[in-house]
């Protein structure tokens, strides 16, 4: 009985989302905020931890698709009313893949003579930042936290546990470097090097990025590229955002550097979500980073830094 209470319980969730959804289909999340001279700016929502595709299910709360971004940053592109397009971000980096994606659809979009501006919120930090670089302008509160230039490949050894727990593992392979970086064994010099190699290949994509997104000097920028986090106000002392302000003064600059006259209309290009992935982003925790295991190479702050109403957690 308790079993069927829980499950009818479930399917009454998921119905009421699905009639939700359906009820705004045909808006399909493209709602005017506000309606002004005609002339459009678009919202493009990247707020989670990125990645190339969000998993499916339960596992898709908290992720910033590349996927579902580069989507909308290509209709923002191909429709001539949209004048502007404003990256409304809120994340802690993710991975390499999906970050360049981003980065690379941004890049056609101003080249398709179109104005980006990044509007940072609490964190644009790493992966968030490699995606401001490729826009014309940052707008950053005073308060974000961002930068974090650097990436990090996390390997979790787990030999003398196994050991412990009277557990063996057996990796047959092909070659002597196909297993490297299981848990189950130490991690060798020679394997070491290689991921070391890995890593300092992405990092001087990084260090590329943000020279020429910011037109700054590679050798300043390496200053700056420690893995460290800034304040806004921090990195608009060195160089590293253009504005401080709020979302506001993301819109106005935004319009500004379009030519917009008067209040442009804002399109929010965010697609619809179920009632049940709202739900369970609340419960997963609104600023956690790292909601499903991530592997390889990574554009994340060294350490999970989460600012909930003004505390550090």
């Amino acid at each position: 009985m308790h079993k069927k209470v829980i499950t009818g319980i479930v399917i009454g969730i998921l119905l009421f989302s699905l009639a939700v959804s359906m009820a705004f289909r045909g808006n399909a999340g493209r709602t005017d905020q506000n309606a002004g001279t005609g002339e459009q700016i678009a919202i493009v929502r990247i707020e989670g931890t990125i990645m190339s595709s969000a998993p499916g299910g339960f596992g898709s709360a908290g992720v910033a698709s590349s996927e579902r971004i580069v989507s909308e940053l290509k209709e923002a592109r191909e429709n001539p009313d949209i004048k502007a397009v404003i990256l409304k971000l809120n994340t802690g980096g993710g991975t390499v893949v999906g970050s360049d994606e981003i980065g690379r659809e941004v890049e056609r979009v101003r080249k398709a003579g179109k104005v980006v501006v990044a509007a940072m919120g609490e964190m644009a930090a790493s992966g968030g930042y490699w995606v401001s670089c490729k826009a014309d302008k940052i707008v950053a509160n005073p308060g974000t936290f961002t930068g974090s230039i650097g990436v990090i490949m996390q390997l979790t050894e787990m030999e003398d546990l196994f050991k412990k727990l009277g557990i063996e593992v057996n990796n047959i392979t092909t070659g002597p470097y196909k297993d490297m970086g299981s848990s189950n064994k130490e991690l060798s010099p020679a394997e070491r090097e290689i991921f070391q190699a890995l890593v300092n290949d992405t990092y001087e994509e990084f260090i590329k990025v943000v020279a020429e997104g910011r037109k700054m000097d590679p050798v300043k920028v390496r200053k700056l590229a420690d893995g460290r986090i800034y304040t806004g106000k921090q990195a608009k002392q060195l160089g590293l955002v253009d504005e401080l302000g709020d979302f506001n003064d993301a819109v106005r600059i935004t319009a500004e550097l379009a030519g917009i006259k008067g209040e442009p209309e804002l399109i929010e290009m965010t697609g619809e979500k179920f009632l049940w992935q709202e739900i369970l982003g609340g419960l997963q925790g609104k600023n956690q980073l790292i909601p499903v295991p991530l592997e390889g190479l990574l554009l994340l702050p060294n350490k999970v830094v989460a600012p909930m109403n003004s505390n550090v957690q």
